[in-house]
């Protein structure tokens, strides 16, 4: 049993690795594939496809657990790495209708797929080894923006302009790596409790198969009207009220990093023949970022435990959130604090270092000059700063809803997702009309006051015992 659930994890966690390389490459580049098309007939926009994308799925995850229920994790995951690769061959024989028809579709697919893996997951694991399945699941995520970003720079590394030629490769290659992470799911195996469903299902002869299906649909459709109030409710609790601009926040900067850095680096005259070939190098970084920001903030849970169960040996290291966690009031505080300054700090060299005009620039390159002299390592140097500060705000808003609505963690979820989700929709509609240095200026005064009503979340958490109170 122990065997077949680690083979579930291990192939789940392959099979989003292939996806999300195809997946997150694509979002990294598409507004300079756009761009960079020799079709007059073609009049798409990458950043709102991105929006819609964002728009629809934070909608969609309303009836996701509905569809889930009723169909299958297995079956849920499958039809939706088929929308997801729909999506990536658009871009071999781009046509503006199919591209925004698929951009809604794979809206809904990601609010499937995430949903089914979450259920799929919990199926899959038990309390023992939830913390290990999640941390093996989530690795082989990170991974995928690695590769995939990795091929972007060995293929446009001293290219000034995207041929037909080289479009069609990447996106072929995309499109087989989406593929395979989609067939994938077809060797997953039945969870013990999926079994013992379908045994109970089964020894019910009178049932037919439509009248099973119906009744899977009808518990699902009660368990989404009680999940449905239950959103409503938390939505006016005061944490939840609070905690909505740093959510507003990670969707923010979730747009810029994920679609719209990439794009103005590879923009910038200045970096000349290596600009397009920086944006897939950029998208590793971030992805390194990310890692590293996960790495610490998983250390500073495991020092905090430490301390709560008075184990001697936390003293022997940990490092900057080792120092940190040591005072008892610094908690998730001292993650989110670090996220805020390092993603300042990025604003501020991004504001310094590249061009105000990337973002919105019709042609290929830019035509302003920024106040330094753009720098790679600098642009590189904030992407890191990037993918950083947006692991430490996503997981300490886990972790801050995982603790505080410990029994109703999944509507409190959904509610983040929601929020997140459609803030990064707003972001990527006007990232093709703001000039950059508006972009920053927004996150930054969202960013700060979103960690301002953080920590005072943190501060309730000292004061009330019960959270259902606040």
């Amino acid at each position: 049993m122990a065997d077949r659930r680690t083979y579930n994890v291990v192939i789940l966690g392959l099979g989003f690795l292939f996806i999300f390389t195809a997946f997150t490459t694509c979002g990294n580049v598409e507004q300079t594939i756009v761009k960079s098309l020799d079709n007059s007939t073609f009049t798409g926009s990458g950043y709102h496809s991105l929006g819609i994308i964002y728009g629809v799925f934070s909608f969609s995850n309303l009836i996701a657990p509905t569809a889930v229920k009723v169909i299958g994790a297995k079956v849920s995951m499958f039809l939706s790495g088929l929308l997801y690769s729909g999506y990536i061959a658009v871009f071999i024989i781009p046509s503006t209708w199919s591209f925004y028809l698929t951009s809604v579709l794979i809206g809904i697919g990601a609010a499937l797929l995430w949903t089914a893996q979450g259920e799929f997951l919990i199926e899959n694991s038990e309390a023992s080894t939830i913390n290990r399945n999640t941390g093996m699941f989530w690795a082989l995520l990170q991974c995928s923006m690695l590769f995939g970003n990795l091929y972007i720079y060995l293929d446009w590394n001293g290219e000034t302009d995207i041929s037909e030629s080289s479009r069609r490769n990447i996106f072929l290659f995309l499109l087989v790596a989406s593929v395979l992470g989609t067939l994938s799911f077809l060797v997953l195996r039945k969870s013990h409790n999926e079994e013992e469903m379908l045994s109970e299902e089964e020894g019910q002869s009178l049932l037919s198969a439509r009248t099973m299906y119906k009744s899977r649909a009808n518990r699902a459709l009660q368990d989404a009207k009680s999940e449905f109030k239950t959103i409503l409710q938390l939505l006016k609790t005061k944490t939840i009220l609070l905690l909505s601009p740093c959510m507003a926040y990670s969707g923010l900067e979730l747009a810029f990093y994920s679609g719209v850095y990439g794009t103005c680096i590879g923009a910038t005259t200045h970096f000349g023949e290596a600009a397009k070939g920086l944006i897939g190098i950029s998208g590793i970084v971030v992805g390194v970022g990310e890692i590293v920001g996960g790495l610490l903030s998983s250390r500073k849970a495991s020092s905090r435990e430490a301390r709560i169960e008075s184990v001697p040996s936390d003293a022997s290291g940990g490092g900057l959130f080792g120092l940190l966690c040591k005072n008892s009031r610094f908690r998730r505080t001292s993650v989110v604090f670090l996220g805020m300054v390092v993603h300042f700090i990025a604003s501020y060299l991004i504001f310094l270092n590249i061009p105000g005009d990337a973002p919105i620039v019709l042609e290929t390159t830019t035509q302003l000059s920024p106040y330094l002299n753009p720098s790679v390592s600098i642009a590189l140097l904030c992407s890191f700063l990037l993918g950083l500060g947006d692991s430490c705000f996503n997981t300490q808003l886990y972790s801050i809803l995982g603790h505080v609505y410990a029994e109703e963690s999944m509507p409190a979820f959904a509610i983040f997702k929601f929020i997140q989700s459609v803030s990064a929709a707003v972001a990527f509609f006007y990232s093709g009309y703001l000039m950059l240095m508006w972009q920053l200026l927004l996150m930054v005064i969202l960013g700060f006051t979103g960690t301002l009503c953080f920590f005072v979340v943190e501060r309730m958490q000292d004061v009330f015992v019960d959270p259902q109170e606040y």
